[in-house]
């Protein structure tokens, strides 16, 4: 004899309800055809598990049930394996007894004691998955047999949080189960949980851009994010349906978003995209205004690389000069700003302007729209004071532009022969200028012999 009683099903569902008593029966049918089983049911948390008659008799050939109560009724243990309930059984040839006297039968152990059965507790329902949803799980066991008991409705309701949390199987599960993403506004959900893998699976079952609205929130998530990855896949899918220049009630824009986080690669494919670089929010910020106040200074090259936008002013008339000035970022204001006054002196010999926008982070090596720096533009002057100036404070000598000229190649062409001696004494070299000759020839000839020359003097001197 292995058993006495046999459970009527394998293991215990409990429909749980948030801030309800939860219950449900099970039954217990006893084998013996003649003898009377006294039965002892115990759970392994009994705190939280309670059974009404966890001491009673079952006549021969006979059934009898019994309520499992989940109390206090409010947070259900998370357990794996789960809780469970130990039948256990004895013989009981009086046919009868009271309550004392099973106890102490089970209290004694012995042969006569028998393990009948022990049945796991599983939680069931909607309100049962979404708290396992938002915990870890160590089974999908448990969340398979909780969705067991959802209706369809209940399944479609449950895919916003299983997609807010990011688990591509849970989602997966509840969609597999009956729920329908249909309809829903789960793609930007999906963006902002940072998985790729979910939205490629709500697009594969069915789930779209409901509209303009939606459309916007899903480029703004994925460009706050960085994920290059899924603005790519959603150009591809849904193309012409998203508007890369929308914007939401304060007319932020992607590019806005991208450049606010300083997210380059974000802002090169938007704008390739069709979005504005120059896209004003309503507080009269541009993009350049959000990568200024982030202090972003890949942002903001990226950004003045595509629309130089240092001049405009919000509606409280600051630049995005201003704005990195007030937020203390200081790297950026020669890109910004100071790198304009820089040329601006340099041009003009203003020695004293010159060496105020240095003094203010102004960068020598910064290059205009032709790749020139400043040096190039006093060596075109011939500004040797500014020269020397922007020399001293680490100009390098032989930076190229964009056409392949040094600023002595700017010297020479333009005849400023001082200047031209210059740069030679700091290293400029010599040796480049011959590719140059087609430039201006006279200016070059002239040029050598004066160097020729004056190496001459020094030599004698």
């Amino acid at each position: 004899m292995d058993r006495l009683v046999k459970p009527e099903a394998n293991e215990v569902e409990i429909m749980f309800q948030k801030n309800q008593k939860c219950s449900t029966t099970f039954k217990l049918t006893n084998l013996m055809h003649t003898m009377t089983v006294a039965v002892s049911l115990t759970t392994t948390n009994p705190s939280i598990f309670t059974i009404n008659k966890p001491l009673s008799v079952i006549p021969p050939l006979s059934s009898a049930s019994y309520t499992l109560h989940l109390t206090p009724p409010g947070q259900p243990p998370l357990s794996d394996p789960p809780d469970v309930i130990t039948v256990r059984t004895s013989m009981l040839p009086t046919g009868k007894a009271p309550t004392d006297h099973l106890r102490r039968l089970f209290s004694r152990p012995g042969p006569h004691v028998f393990r009948d059965a022990v049945i796991p507790i599983t939680l069931v329902g909607p309100h049962a998955v979404e708290l396992l949803i938002s915990e870890p799980l160590q089974s999908r066991d448990l969340f398979t047999k909780a969705i067991s008991a959802c209706s369809k409705p209940h399944l479609t309701n449950l895919l916003k949080l299983a997609v807010e949390s990011g688990e591509v199987d849970t989602v997966a599960a509840l969609i597999a189960a009956g729920g329908d993403p249909k309809g829903q506004s789960l793609i930007p959900l999906a963006i902002r949980a940072g998985k790729l893998e979910l939205v490629k699976l709500l697009v594969a079952s069915g789930c779209r851009i409901n509209d303009s609205v939606e459309a916007g929130a899903v480029l703004l998530e994925a460009a706050a994010v960085d994920r290059i990855d899924v603005l790519e896949f959603l150009f591809e899918i849904f193309g012409e349906e998203l508007d890369v220049n929308s914007a939401n009630s304060k007319g932020v824009t992607p590019v806005h978003v991208a450049a606010m986080e300083g997210h380059v690669r974000v802002i090169e494919l938007l704008v390739s995209k069709g979005g504005d670089p120059e896209a004003v929010d309503s507080g009269g910020w541009t993009p350049l205004h959000f990568a200024a106040w982030r202090g972003h200074p890949k942002a903001v090259e990226c950004l003045l690389e595509r629309a130089d936008t240092k001049r405009v002013r919000d509606k409280e008339g600051r630049t995005p000069f201003s704005v990195a000035a007030e937020c203390g970022h200081a790297q950026l204001l020669g890109i910004l700003r100071w790198s304009d006054g820089l040329y601006r002196a340099a041009r003009a010999d203003d020695v004293h302007g010159l060496k105020r926008c240095i003094a203010e982070g102004a960068a020598v090596g910064g290059r205009d729209q032709n790749g020139w720096t400043p040096l190039h533009w006093a060596a075109f002057k011939g500004r040797i004071k500014s020269a020397k100036v922007l020399l001293e404070h680490g100009a390098v000598v032989d930076a190229v532009d964009d056409a392949g000229y040094t600023p002595l190649h700017c010297a020479a062409e333009a005849g400023h022969l001082q200047v031209a001696l210059l740069l030679i004494a700091h290293g400029g070299s010599q040796a480049s200028l011959k590719s140059f000759e087609h430039v201006a020839p006279l200016n070059l000839n002239s040029f050598q012999k004066h160097v020729s020359l004056d190496y001459q003097c020094k030599s004698i001197a």
